[in-house]
């Protein structure tokens, strides 16, 4: 763990579900309802700096992620990110996008597209996609 790194802990982190490896976090973003962060839960700067088997595991958590939003929220597409430029710690995103987001087609890191956004997801649809990664089984 690296005291200095905001991914290193989990305390102002909503953890939906987590094992020895890694955890699955909400982000509360009410731009990108859905968006989900799957942290290693020790302080890795990049991805082949894990064992094979580790990367795997990983990379199945964050298809079982991206299964469950896809699934409950029906975007018309996923985003899939690992940058770390400003944090070096292996990290994705998991983003559903939808055509009338704020920053679609760019990434939701780039200049708005779009002031207004009516994104087709409820509070049940969250609630839902909550409950589906607190039981994830990848």
């Amino acid at each position: 763990m690296d005291g200095g790194c905001v991914l290193c802990n989990d305390h102002d982190q909503q953890v939906l579900w987590r094992d020895e490896l890694c955890r699955v976090i909400w982000v509360n973003d009410p731009d990108y309802p859905g968006f989900c962060r799957v942290i290693l839960n020790r302080h890795v700067a990049e991805m082949t700096d894990l064992p094979a088997q580790e990367r795997d595991w990983l990379m199945e958590v964050v298809f079982a992620v991206e299964h469950e939003v896809r699934d409950t929220l029906n975007p018309d597409k996923i985003n899939l990110a690992s940058l770390g430029n400003m944090v070096p710690h292996v990290h994705w995103h998991v983003i559903p996008r939808w055509r009338n987001d704020r920053h679609f087609p760019g990434s939701i890191w780039s200049a708005p597209q779009n002031d207004n956004p009516q994104l087709p997801v409820t509070a049940d649809m969250i609630e839902r996609l909550k409950q589906r990664l607190q039981q994830l089984a990848p």
